[in-house]
């Protein structure tokens, strides 16, 4: 009996002990993360014109398309941000700037020159009071289609592994039934829910697998033509973050990024390990 009632002290005594150490780990961790940006790392598909082989159709003239791209600002304008990044080149910062300020002293109508970065990122700005958005893009060519190029030529053979790059070709959703079952409607869905489904941690997976990681599956013979095809993606994207990084921003900043959905995925992966940047729910401002 005293054994028993030992040791249960000594498992109580254990628990207790676990306990506290999980929730200093935690504050410790709440306290780190105190020193970080916080970043809402927003994708989304092209609202304009795009050379991306994977379009969506969107009239971004329509009073309808107006309304709803207005109701997205004010929910991710909830976030406050100081700081606004959106996919564009550095070197248009003043064309882009001068464009903003004009939208500024006359908001009543969305400017949609820039697609999705005037659109939303300028009135994100306007309800946030930012002074000023930032480009960070970064243009490389890039072939992503040289998997469908080796797969679709007779002459051709993919040596690597075409079951692995055909599946994520074909079924990209794969184990994944709902957000496959949702895919599959994406024409039918409203712009709020397109996004959310842009901003799904599977779906962004998805892009960075149908952008570039699912060529090297790909290569003929010993070559490895898929690899250097995607290293050239993985390049732009790099840039892209370190533009981010040449912005002087501190601890008390918030920002606000807007880009194609593969570029969100990468900047995710690059930030959720940086000691800089702390990002938060993007899906928990889209409701």
């Amino acid at each position: 009996m005293k054994q028993i009632v030992l040791m249960l002290c000594l498992l109580c005594c254990s628990c207790h002990t676990k306990d506290n150490t999980n929730e200093l780990h935690e504050e410790t961790q709440t306290e780190q993360n105190q020193d970080k940006i916080k970043v809402l790392n927003f994708g989304t598909f092209h609202f304009g014109y795009t050379p991306d082989a994977n379009k969506t159709e969107f009239n971004e003239h329509s009073e309808e398309a107006q309304k709803e791209v207005r109701e997205i600002s004010k929910m991710l304008a909830q976030f406050k941000p100081t700081i606004i990044c959106i996919e564009n080149l550095p070197k248009f910062n003043n064309e882009i700037n001068k464009a903003y300020q004009e939208f500024l002293e006359n908001p009543t109508t969305l400017n949609t020159n820039y697609g999705e970065s005037s659109m939303i990122g300028f009135d994100v700005g306007r309800l946030s009071n930012v002074k000023k958005i930032y480009g960070i893009d970064n243009h490389m060519g890039y072939n992503y289609s040289v998997g469908d190029f080796i797969e679709n030529s007779p002459d051709l053979e993919n040596s690597i592994d075409a079951e692995t790059y055909l599946q994520l070709t074909n079924e990209p959703f794969k184990g994944y039934p709902e957000i496959a079952k949702r895919e599959a409607k994406y024409n039918e869905l409203s712009l709020i829910e397109k996004l959310k489904l842009c901003n799904e941690p599977i779906h962004l997976d998805y892009s960075i697998n149908t952008n570039a990681d699912k060529l090297l599956y790909v290569g003929i013979d010993n070559g490895f033509e898929g690899a250097d095809a995607a290293a050239v993606f993985y390049h732009r994207n790099m840039k892209i973050y370190s533009n981010l990084n040449r912005i002087p921003m501190t601890k008390n900043d918030r920002v606000f990024i807007i880009m194609g959905t593969a570029h969100t995925a990468f900047l995710r992966e690059f930030m959720r390990r940086s000691p800089k940047f702390e990002m938060v729910n993007t899906l928990d401002y889209l409701k």
